[in-house]
């Protein structure tokens, strides 16, 4: 598997050659913790998500990413914001590809399944609320979380 590199604002990274509509979602279980994944591609924490598929809707693709990422199904509750950032470009070193950010996060309760990792995620861990700063992720990623954590119940448009 080949790795994700997230560029900010940095003067050295490759073009963006794709833009891809993607989703990520912050599901809560009863007790309010984050469902978090430990990502494959360069082992940083994220909430799951993915890209859109053609023929998809933005909240099919949300409850799909989380069950084929998590073990968790999901049920779509809300908005936190939309994330499309030039400054932010994702290399993918399997094929080249340097994504120009494009995602919709959402929020999402889970209703089943049981926290499992697949081929994008090493590990799949509950987390409380308290915790998530403790843990190493991308910039972009910990923005999507503290919007959400923080949230003045509107969404963020970025």
């Amino acid at each position: 598997m080949g790795k994700r590199i997230d560029y900010y604002d940095d003067p050295n990274a490759p073009a963006p050659n794709s833009l891809v509509p993607s989703v990520n979602v912050i599901v809560t279980n009863d007790a309010g913790d984050l469902l978090m994944i430990r990502r494959s591609d360069n082992g940083n924490w994220a909430v799951p998500g993915g890209a859109v598929d053609l023929g998809e809707s933005i909240p099919a693709a949300a409850v799909r990413e989380t069950l084929e990422e998590t073990g968790i199904t999901c049920q779509i509750t809300g908005l936190v914001g939309t994330y499309s950032d030039p400054r932010h470009v994702i290399l993918y070193t399997s094929n080249g590809e340097v994504r120009q950010e494009f995602s919709i996060v959402l929020t999402a309760r889970a209703i089943g399944g049981t926290p499992t990792p697949s081929d994008e995620s090493r590990e799949v861990r509950w987390v409380p609320r308290h915790q998530v700063a403790d843990l190493r992720m991308d910039r972009s990623m910990r923005m999507r979380i503290d919007h959400y954590l923080t949230g003045t119940g509107l969404p963020y448009i970025g």
